[in-house]
């Protein structure tokens, strides 16, 4: 999961990205960068860290040029913690490209052997935007036969792009001296759109919110299988480069990802979020009397919706029970449960007014390893409830995403294997309701006439884009145990110097 934006003005661009990328910060607080351009040369900074933390005074001095594009990342492919992988992404043949990339391409593996092989470029680390880029390269030198590059070129080039690579991507490329190419996945899994700036300045974002808070005006969203290519005029060009594009967008980011504010693929994030919490309410009253609850409570913060339609259809007060610090960072990864634990109650704390003597159903967006509703839980019960049931507006989690999101392996999931009343067990409610896959699916496609399809795989196990096998998920097992070991080996050298700081 990751936020892209890319600008073409006609004044300097590097503040318009960075309050973009604030925008998008939901989407990837591990790292972020941003590129621009003046005339044929690129100017980029990028690091790991918050948006805020990344780019300072210094470092927006040296990002002149009109036009632009930034990324703001948390890796599912690669290696989280090289700086390195970070984006955007440079090569600088043919023409000059710089690259950002939401998605995950579920072929990557195969076509980094294939790029050193047959096409002759190097791949230098093990993210999969380096081996698009590459791809879109070779591609773009082949349909320019050496020629200036006109939009006809571009849009042949990204449909032979679309032919070799498979799974997820949303993309925003610049190409030195000639404009700015989006284009997104045959699939439509990824979200992407455009629009107008006061001036007639063209952006483009993952989600709408982007465009709005910075002043834009939505045009529409990218289409399955579609390029757009800006000029340097700021002329916009498009062109279905797929003949069999469909859309099936991410079910997971109307569950959880996007912003309630954003709008995709004309869809509202925020109804979608209230239709989830109507079905919910209906498996509620399904499973368990509602005078048995006193008090209904999300836990923070893109379960609100949901809990909100719950809490009216059953007709049960709506209470904040918990309080979100939103001032901790991306708490460091220490080995062990007991540090888990204390980074949930870091982030979280409940007001105990809401819980003494209730009983309360507490309603999450979704839950995916089971340790953090575990842990709130049992935050309920310290508070006072009497009883602590949970909602999920979301259906269990079943299977591994391999399309973009960070969904661990199968194995971590905790209702993987797991019947509802076991996941009840070891989350510790006294009930615990799911919402139903299909009714979710309704409920969101009745707000777009004509969508039928989704990608909803993590709730499903089926995926989308036909491709994916074992051969791919013991290629994620075998990436995230790799990233564990490195993540413990980073735990062990801060504890230690912690301890060399400690009088």
């Amino acid at each position: 999961m990751c936020g892209i934006v890319g600008v073409i003005a006609k004044t300097p661009v590097n503040q318009l990205i960075y309050d973009a990328l604030l925008l998008l910060q939901h989407r990837g607080q591990d790292a972020a960068g941003i590129v621009t351009m003046q005339g044929h040369k690129c100017f980029m900074h990028k690091a790991r860290g918050m948006v805020r933390d990344v780019f300072r005074t210094r470092n927006m001095r040296a990002l002149p040029g009109n036009v632009g594009l930034g990324q703001v990342r948390y890796p599912t492919a690669g290696n989280a913690y090289n700086e390195e992988e970070a984006q955007p992404f440079y090569v600088n043949a043919p023409f000059g490209l710089v690259l950002v990339h939401n998605g995950n391409l579920t072929n990557a593996f195969a076509l980094k052997d294939e790029l050193v092989k047959v096409d002759r470029r190097h791949i230098n680390t093990e993210s999969d935007t380096e081996v698009l880029i590459n791809v879109l390269a070779h591609e773009l030198d082949k349909a320019a036969r050496g020629r200036p590059v006109t939009p006809d070129e571009v849009f042949e080039a990204v449909r032979a792009v679309q032919q070799r690579i498979k799974g997820s991507y949303a993309v925003i490329a610049l190409i030195a001296g000639y404009g700015l190419l989006a284009f997104r996945d045959p699939f439509g899994i990824r979200p992407l759109c455009f629009g107008k700036g006061p001036d007639g300045e063209i952006m483009v974002a993952s989600e709408s919110v982007t465009l709005e808070g910075t002043g834009y005006k939505l045009m529409r969203d990218v289409a399955p299988g579609e390029a757009i290519f800006i000029d340097t005029n700021g002329q916009l060009h498009s062109r279905q480069c797929n003949d069999s594009a469909t859309l099936n967008p991410c079910m997971f980011e109307f569950v959880y990802l996007a912003r309630p504010d954003s709008v995709m693929d004309g869809i509202s994030v925020y109804q979608a979020r209230l239709n989830m919490g109507e079905t919910l309410a209906q498996r509620v009253i399904s499973t368990m009397p509602p005078n048995e609850i006193d008090v209904v409570i999300p836990i923070p913060e893109s379960s609100r919706p949901s809990a909100m339609q719950l809490a009216h259809k059953i007709g049960k007060p709506y209470r904040e029970g918990f309080v979100k610090n939103r001032y901790v960072g991306r708490t460091f990864i220490m080995p062990g449960q007991g540090a888990r634990k204390k980074s949930v109650r870091q982030k979280l704390n409940a007001i105990s007014q809401e819980f003494k003597g209730r009983n309360v159903l507490l309603v999450d967006d979704s839950i995916v390893r089971g340790t953090t509703s575990k842990e709130i839980v049992q935050m309920a019960r310290d508070a006072g409830a009497r009883k602590v049931y949970m909602a999920s507006a979301a259906p269990p989690v079943r299977f591994p995403n391999v399309y973009g999101i960070d969904m661990p392996t199968k194995e971590e999931l905790i209702a993987h294997g797991r019947s509802i009343e076991e996941i009840r067990q070891y989350i510790g409610a006294d009930a615990l309701i799911y919402q139903d896959v299909d009714a979710m699916k309704r409920v969101v496609a009745a707000l777009k006439p004509g969508l039928n399809s989704f990608e909803a795989s993590c709730f499903d196990g089926h995926y989308i884009t036909g491709d994916v096998s074992a051969d791919d998920f013991a290629a994620i097992r075998q990436q995230r145990q790799s990233q564990g070991d490195e993540e413990d080996a980073e735990a062990r050298t801060r504890l230690a110097l912690q301890s060399r700081s400690e009088p």
